[in-house]
């Protein structure tokens, strides 16, 4: 009697805990959310640093409050993004060995800093919206490949803001 409980019970329950424990053992992520985040570091760094140098060179409160949400957006988010790599085993892109076409959105920012004022406004903004469309890009690789909830997630937070801040910067063009 004592076997036939044990094979009829106990061994059915003990496979179904195996079962639950390997599932649970799977990858929450994929390759696509991997290249994601090594990709959207660098390029929300490359924002932040287009953001930072906004009040030495424009007086526009509307520019300037604009740099400082992408700034204090993005930091947060690149904080993540390198979080779960380290958590998923994954080494970040080293973005001194990309060319600025490497992914999208990436821009070249050199003739802008000898710009001041409407010059420069008018740089920046053009600039930034390349930057974000090309981040909109990367977020909707990310939601129709990706696999992390998380990812998926960020991915989402970061299309509908950063759609919404090309219109404020198409807005503000003129």
């Amino acid at each position: 009697m004592n076997r036939t409980i044990f094979a009829g019970f106990v061994l059915p329950a003990f496979a179904a805990v195996l079962v639950s424990c390997s599932s649970g053992a799977q990858e929450s992520h994929n390759a696509a959310d991997v290249t994601f985040a090594q990709g959207m570091i660098p390029h929300h760094r490359q924002a932040v640093e287009m953001s930072s140098g906004v009040p030495r060179h424009t007086g526009n409160p509307k520019v300037r409050e604009l740099a400082q949400r992408i700034e204090q957006a993005q930091q947060p988010e690149i904080d993540q993004l390198a979080q779960w790599l380290r958590d998923w085993g994954a080494e970040p892109m080293d973005h001194g060995s990309m060319g600025q076409g490497a992914m999208p959105g990436m821009v070249d920012t050199g003739g802008l800093d000898r710009l001041k004022d409407a010059a420069y406004d008018r740089e920046w903004l053009r600039l930034m919206i390349e930057h974000h469309t090309g981040a909109v890009e990367m977020a909707r690789t990310e939601l129709a490949q990706g696999q992390d909830a998380g990812a998926k997630a960020m991915a989402r937070r970061i299309a509908d803001a950063q759609e919404a801040e090309i219109t404020t910067m198409r807005g503000l063009q003129g």
